[in-house]
């Protein structure tokens, strides 16, 4: 596995208090991680699955 440098964490303005994400800007793209557990994996997208999953998320793709 390749070591990926992230730019600042950012809190998610979204984050309530038991579902907190951040969000980090790295060289093509960004990672995500749950806030509570930020010594654990974060994902990894590319720019454009980035602005994918953005999407999905604003359109309720993900909402139960």
């Amino acid at each position: 596995m390749t070591a990926v440098t992230v730019y600042g964490w950012r809190k998610s303005s979204h984050s309530g208090t038991h579902n907190c994400i951040e969000v980090g800007r790295i060289d093509d793209g960004a990672a995500v991680r749950d806030s509570k557990n930020p010594h654990e994996a974060a994902l990894i997208f590319t720019r454009t699955d980035f602005a994918k999953f953005l999407a999905n998320i604003k359109f309720g793709k993900f909402d139960n």
